[in-house]
Order: structure tokens, then sequence, then C-alpha cells
């Protein structure tokens, strides 16, 4: 997994904690090592993390790695953006983006 830094992994292990759990809403980012747009959204991922910090978790979820969680979400094409608030997925989105154009579709989420 590339993992941007700033940026925790889950696993099919941890998703339920981590994710679901979580007192903030979690943006998970489905991707994979093979995947180049999900590789471009390293730092895009990691700058979010940094400057939403207190109002946004950023997790990356590898769905070669984690094909329960993947399965249950009905996840596709990478890289797939799922945000999750009190544990249900209220947001989906789907292809790498700019900074810019993610934080305007977070906004009526977080």
């Amino acid at each position: 997994m590339t993992g941007a830094t700033g940026v925790a992994d889950v696993t099919d292990a941890d998703f339920e904690t981590e994710v679901l759990g979580a007192q903030l809403p979690v943006l998970v980012e489905f991707t994979a090592g093979w995947c180049p747009p999900c590789r471009q959204m390293g730092p895009v991922l990691k700058a979010l993390a940094a400057e939403e910090g207190g109002r946004l978790k950023v997790v990356q979820l590898d769905v070669d790695s984690n094909p329960a969680t993947t399965n249950t979400y009905k996840v596709l094409s990478m890289p797939t953006f799922m945000v999750f608030r009190g544990g249900e997925p209220v947001k989906a989105m789907v292809g790498a983006r700019a900074k810019r154009k993610l934080l305007e579709e977070l906004a009526d989420v977080i």
C-alpha cells in the first residue's frame, strides 16, 4: 500500500472501529497499489487530512487486501471516496479530483 502520510490505512478487521465507530465524519478512499489515479490522490488526501483534521478523519482502504469491506459497499472503481457519518455512508464519489473540488463536494457532509 502506498499510504499517504497522515492518512491512516484501515482494513476489513478494523473498519468497524476506525470508520463506523468514529466520532468525526470519515472520508474513506478505496484504493489500490496498481491504480495511478489513486497514487495521484495521495498528496491531496495528505493535505486534506492536515487541513481538516479537526473536522474530518481521512483513511485509505486497499481493495485488494480487504475484499469484505470493498464488497459490502459495492466498490467497483478506484479511487472511490465514501464519507461515513454515524456509522453510515452519506456520500460517495468516484475518480480522482483536485483538492478544491473534493472540499466543495465534502462541504455538505463535514
